[in-house]
């Protein structure tokens, strides 16, 4: 009897030991529904303009922290003293932006945001007054929202855009300044850029203050020529369309033209950038003595850019500087002005790789880094003691690091531990820093730490995404690579299932983006959640791998750029090669290979599957391009020119020219109000499959854009993505 009661007692041991030690299983719903697997940052860090401080926003308010010890400076702004300013209209919840005036006197917070395209927003506009703790509205609320309010220099004075005119409010007499009255919708753009600046050239805001506060520049667009695209809007009796200038490949571009307001007389005068039919202006700057502002003049062909300093004295300008290159140049923020008026810090592909050069505007190019690596970005420059701070991959191309170099390209220093990715993020005077540290397993890690590099302090380690990992079991990813041909290596990424066994075959779903100057296989946390949903599949039995074909970023120019004039060629070809790698590993079931992607991905894992032969099993592709015909022509000429120029770049590698040899399953999914990747390609491509008399799946998701996000989109958009999965590999 006893001997009995033992072994029941010792069965139920075994039982509940096994059964608490079974790692859990991920669900859809875990991921974007309960949000388990979402990442923490800090919310609303922003270094401050005085000092070696920095704010940050919670419930509470917003509060400046010292950051040598990370104490507590001052609360600029508490729920309690915003709620009593404004009467009980406003709370802290509310508040989506701030932005303090270089005085630290005035508070700017935006309410009620609304973004209008990737970059762009628009926003109630309210002004805190710290010195009595009033609050009153930027501007008259009937008349609309503003985008991009910004201080003057001397914190006094307001300039924002509505209605795409340019305004400017004086915060001591209260009187506010239309600087122009001729803007119009789809027709010209005041001070904010139309539709293809802000994709491409990652330009929102255009217009920006002198140094000393007494002039505005601005870009002015004209649109008016440019061709009109519509989107359908459902819900309504009858559905609205929405329509707006989207310069296709090949099609006019707006005119820009490039305007300087002097806030004493009140005038507006055109600097003459000569022809500007099929130019670009990617960005202005003003010289530190403000009697200078420098335009940048690129070519339609994206491949010529040139410096132009226009002095306000005496109306005239000078070409300072020239980078030029056989295929395209990737127009970025690394432009920095030095004091001395007649200098600049820049970076360059000029030599074969990304490096930092000091350009004199006398003409003098002096090269401060050099070799087989590249520069990613200068972050921060101290002048006072002639020191850049930027990041490379210097140590590892996968790798994110935090160099110190000074200004004769001397006492180079690696700041960061020289084993993963970095994300730093400087005060004005560059002698303290935030630190986003993540490696390819390790989530987010949040620090403070001075110019030196030292860590002074932790923000946010992530802890419990990183407990809520390992209670999951995720498995690690790992980082290989695959040799296509004697002078072709591709880095890759690998998951394998949690209880992965070399002995057994497994299918492989491959995810790619892959497109020009991107990056997906390196040495960091995962961008999005999808790291979980892959995790959730890895636990289904299925490894996923991700390869960077030629044309991303990291190695140099030869392999970024030899897909310029055929892009989509080499790029499929390589995943074709990986997947035919991947069938020789023991442990991969060859027949049972997938392919995914969205955007540039999607538009990769569909030509990947209708150029190659029982290479795929499937292929879903979500947003895809079908025709770079219907694409932007800032983006799609800069690597393919025009399609006048180069016809048979756009047709030999669109998926719609393809689309009768698919083999194997396909999903196609799409925005229906994709302002970016137009839901015209997808159309396209289903005519010509159709016309083919080939079965696929097809799901579209009306009123939604790019991005397929809102309410449960997301949700339902990857249990469709898991469904197909699950059925067809």
């Amino acid at each position: 009897m006893k001997k009995y009661f033992l072994t029941i007692v010792m069965t139920l041991f075994i039982f509940f030991v096994n059964g608490f030690s079974q790692n859990k299983e991920i669900t859809i719903e875990d991921i974007w529904k309960k949000y388990l697997f979402n990442p923490t940052g800090v919310s609303g860090f922003t270094p401050m303009p005085q000092g070696d401080y920095y704010s940050v926003i919670n419930k509470d308010g917003i509060a400046s922290h010292s950051f040598q010890t990370g104490e507590k400076q001052r609360t600029i702004l508490s729920k309690e003293a915003l709620e009593k300013a404004s009467n009980n209209t406003l709370s802290i919840k509310d508040i989506r932006i701030y932005k303090l005036s270089n005085d630290e006197q005035r508070l700017l917070i935006g309410t009620a945001y609304e973004s209008i395209y990737r970059r762009s927003f628009k926003a109630f506009y309210y002004v805190y007054d710290l010195t009595n703790n009033s609050i009153t509205p930027l501007s008259d609320t009937t008349k609309g929202k503003q985008s991009f309010a910004d201080f003057s220099p001397d914190g006094t004075k307001v300039a924002f855009v509505r209605d795409n005119n340019l305004y400017m409010v004086d915060l001591i007499n209260k009187k506010e300044i239309a600087i122009t009255n001729d803007g119009k919708f789809n027709h010209i753009i005041n001070a904010m850029a139309d539709w293809v600046y802000e994709e491409e050239l990652s330009m929102a805001q255009a217009f920006s203050w002198s140094p000393n506060g007494k002039h505005i520049a601005f870009l002015r667009f004209d649109e008016s020529r440019v061709k009109e695209f519509s989107m359908t809007m459902w819900g309504d009796l009858y559905p609205e369309e929405y329509r707006y200038k989207y310069p296709k490949a090949g099609e006019d571009n707006s005119l820009v033209d490039v305007f300087v307001y002097e806030l004493n007389s009140g005038k507006k005068t055109q600097i003459d950038m000569g022809d500007n039919d099929n130019i670009y202006i990617p960005r202005t700057y003003w010289l530190p003595n403000s009697n200078e502002l420098i335009v940048l003049k690129m070519n339609r062909h994206q491949n010529k850019l040139e410096f132009y300093a226009y002095n306000l004295q005496n109306n005239s300008k000078r070409l300072v500087y020239t980078d030029e290159n056989d295929a395209w140049l990737d127009v970025s923020d690394d432009y920095h002005f030095l004091k001395d008026n007649k200098s600049m810090i820049v970076t360059s592909e000029r030599n074969g790789y990304n490096h930092i050069y000091k350009v004199s505007f006398g003409g003098k190019i002096e090269a401060l880094t050099s070799g087989k690596w590249e520069v990613n970005t200068i972050c921060a420059i101290d002048e006072k003691k002639q020191y850049i701070y930027y990041l490379s991959n210097e140590s590892n191309v996968l790798n994110r690091d935090l160099y110190r170099i000074n200004f004769k390209g001397k006492n180079k220093k690696m700041l960061s531990n020289g084993k993963g990715w970095n994300i730093p993020t400087f005060n004005p005077t560059a002698s303290y820093y935030r630190n986003v540290y993540s490696d390819a397993n390790t989530p987010p890690v949040y620090t403070l730490n001075d110019h030196t590099g030292k860590e002074l302090r932790m923000l946010q380690d992530n802890k419990t995404l990183k407990e809520r990992m390992k209670e999951y079991n995720f498995s690690p990813k790992e980082i290989f690579t695959i040799s296509i041909s004697d002078d072709v290596e591709l880095n890759a990424w690998m998951i394998k299932p949690q209880d992965f066994d070399p002995n057994k075959k497994y299918p492989v779903l491959m995810y790619v983006y892959g497109g020009p100057g991107s990056q997906e296989v390196n040495n960091s946390f995962f961008r999005s959640v999808d790291f979980a949903w892959y995790q959730m599949l890895a636990q289904k039995g299925y490894i996923i791998v991700c390869v960077d074909n030629r044309g991303t970023a990291g190695k140099g120019d030869a392999f970024k750029k030899v897909v310029y004039k055929q892009m989509g060629k080499y790029e499929s070809e390589d995943q074709i090669a990986a997947a035919n790698y991947l069938k020789t590993l023991p442990y991969i079931d060859g027949n049972r290979i997938g392919i995914w992607g969205w955007s540039f991905g999607g538009y990769l894992s569909s030509l990947s599957i209708m150029k190659s032969e029982n290479v795929f099993k499937m292929a879903m592709a979500v947003a895809p391009v079908t025709t770079w015909r219907y694409y932007d022509n800032i983006y799609t000429e800069r690597f393919l020119q025009t399609p006048q120029e180069n016809s048979s770049g756009y047709d030999e590698n669109s998926p719609i020219t393809y689309a009768a040899n698919l083999k194997g399953s396909y999903l196609l999914v799409h925005g229906m109000v994709d302002d970016n990747v137009h839901f015209q390609n997808a159309v396209d491509l289903v005519t010509a499959l159709n016309e083919a008399g080939i079965q696929y799946e097809q799901f579209f998701y009306p009123n939604k854009n790019h991005f397929i996000v809102g309410g449960y989109t997301r949700l339902h958009l990857y249990i469709k993505l898991t469904d197909f999965i699950l059925k067809n590999l």
